[in-house]
């Protein structure tokens, strides 16, 4: 698996639009490294730049991006309403693919001595990069922010972990960076219908995990309270794994609460959402919605998209893009601009932006399937056919979830769409899949057979993709097969007005199985080696009587409802 990691770097510029510019043409400079998102703030005087690419490349790009902010920014003179240390405040690295947390650690310890040794740039490591316990607190790093850091460098046990043990004119223009490796991280702001940050601050104590200092009779203004060493004691808040602030936003004219997310298992957003909303309340306040700053995971909204509609008692199998529109509406994630899931979800952005079969429109499929390219064919039809029988099938229990005074059943047709949508998903999959398993064949055909060693490899390939295109109509086979159970129990239980659409789906499954088989058996006969085609022929035939029987079932079911 190729190894990708993410860079959130926090330039501490959001206003000056050339600087923000420069920096993100230095990291989009470096081959190997996409550029996915670029938030800047003016309230904040912070832009948050995040890109992706393979270890090295984005090491070099958030290299070249510090520089860049080094040689631009003037800290001296900067002001906002984040904390901040540094031209470039923070620098994290962050796993997603084929690379452990620890590896990135790594990486972010080497790139924080780099930044030293050839900028000048002094450097705390943070997070899981932390050579100190307790640095792994970004806070603890930032203490006091940038006018603090005199002080510091000049302090053995608070200086950078990479610097110089003075305050030099370089260190004053550009400041200290936080270089760290973590996981994910949600950063949000929770809009609130009022312009008191004193007020928004109190909601932020009442929720994060640090929470408030404790003082004597629980009054904001009481005698601060320390145990018997001189420790302050503190009141935690309810949340996990969260940090947060209060402040007031000129460029939208209301208070926010701002938090980062630092575990969203422990702390998904919905549930922040609901408890930062349940203690604005419970202070008359009230969250109007919410704003994610940077990028979220796809899993963050389709999470908070199935909490919604758990609380709505509403069907769960409905498509991906749904959910997360129900995420985004019940968070109110666009209330102060769009929320536009294609440009903040991170794995809409890194996918493959090339468009299959599947991405067709009905005509468009149909009619290069009629066109003169032998593919797509049979094979791809087939996983078509399997695909609208569990769309039918989901169909008919999203609208048994919905059967006026069926409201008590909603979970039981929720389950059997959820089902139908995994199985929809399977067999779009495999619409593209068998496709590039033909094509697979003809490119052999293509390869040198001059020699007898070409000659040689040219019939291992061919054999080797041909028992492929063997296998993957067979995947269809299985993947149709799943739909019949659903379609069934539709037939049965679901909403008797829709029973023909079960029925409908129950044959489109049997045609779907039955055109896969004919592709399993004519590749199979291609094969020179006989001893791997027995085996799938066996399945194949297993499947078809296992369906056939389904299917009769289903279409005796349904004519029980539909008998004049």
């Amino acid at each position: 698996m190729k190894q990708l990691i993410e860079c959130v770097p926090n330039f501490s510029e959001g206003r000056n639009k050339a600087v923000i510019d420069a920096i993100v043409q230095a990291i989009k400079a470096v081959e190997g490294v996409k550029v996915l998102d670029v938030d800047p703030g003016e309230a904040t005087n912070r832009t948050v730049v995040t890109f992706v690419g393979e270890p090295e490349p984005v090491c070099e790009a958030a290299f070249l991006g510090a520089a860049k902010a080094q040689e631009l920014i003037d800290m001296r003179r900067h002001h906002g309403a984040h904390p901040r240390s540094g031209a470039t405040d923070v620098l994290p690295l962050v796993p997603v693919s084929g690379i452990s947390l620890e590896e990135c650690a790594a990486l972010a310890r080497k790139l924080a001595k780099r930044l030293y040794e050839e900028l000048g740039i002094p450097c705390y490591c943070y997070e899981a990069a932390a050579f100190k316990p307790q640095r792994k607190n970004l806070a603890v790093c930032r203490e006091g922010e940038y006018e603090a850091l005199p002080e510091k460098m000049a302090d053995e046990a608070r200086k950078p972990d990479f610097g110089p043990g003075a305050f030099t004119e370089k260190v004053a223009k550009c400041g200290a960076t936080n270089v760290g490796a973590r996981g994910f991280l949600v950063a949000v702001n929770f809009n609130l219908n009022t312009t008191s940050t004193r007020r928004a601050m109190a909601v932020a104590f009442d929720v994060r995990e640090k929470g408030r200092k404790a003082r004597e009779g629980g009054s904001l203004t009481g005698k601060l309270l320390k145990d018997e060493n001189g420790n302050q004691l503190w009141i935690p808040g309810t949340l996990k794994g969260c940090k947060a602030i209060g402040w007031y936003i000129d460029e939208y004219g209301i208070a926010q609460v701002s938090m980062n997310i630092t575990d969203i298992d422990r702390t998904p957003l919905h549930v922040a959402f609901e408890e930062v909303s349940r203690a604005a309340t419970a202070r008359g306040l009230r969250v109007t919605g919410a704003e994610i700053v940077g990028l979220v995971p796809k899993r963050v909204l389709i999470k908070a998209g199935k909490f919604y509609l758990e609380k709505q008692q509403r069907s769960l199998g409905i498509s991906e893009e749904e959910i997360v529109k129900i995420a985004v509406k019940s968070m109110s994630l666009d209330d102060l601009k769009p929320f536009e899931p294609q440009e903040k979800v991170i794995e809409y952005l890194i996918a493959d932006k090339k468009k299959g079969l599947a991405d067709l429109t009905l005509e468009g499929f149909v009619r290069e399937t009629a066109s003169e390219s032998a593919a797509p064919g049979g094979g791809s039809v087939s996983a078509a056919m399997g695909a609208f029988a569990a769309a039918l099938a989901t169909m008919v229990a999203n609208l048994s979830s919905h059967k006026r005074g069926w409201d008590e059943r909603w979970k039981e047709f929720s389950d059997v769409a959820e089902q139908g949508q995994a199985i929809l998903d399977e067999l779009l999959i495999l619409i593209d899949e068998d496709t590039a398993a033909f094509n697979r064949i003809m490119d052999c055909f293509s390869m040198p057979k001059g020699t007898p060693e070409e000659k040689s490899a040219r019939e291992k390939a061919l054999e080797e993709a041909t028992l492929y295109a063997a296998q993957v109509p067979l995947k269809t086979m299985e993947a149709s097969l799943k739909a019949l159970p659903l379609a069934l129990q539709m037939a049965r239980d679901g909403n008797p007005a829709s029973a023909s659409d079960a029925g409908v789906a129950a044959l489109a499954a049997l045609a779907g199985i039955k055109g896969a088989r004919l592709n399993v058996r004519i590749n199979a006969a291609s094969l020179k080696d006989k001893a791997p085609a027995q085996p799938l022929l066996e399945r194949a035939d297993a499947i078809v009587a296992e369906a056939e029987k389904l299917q009769a079932e289903v279409l005796e079911a349904v004519d029980r409802h539909i008998e004049l």
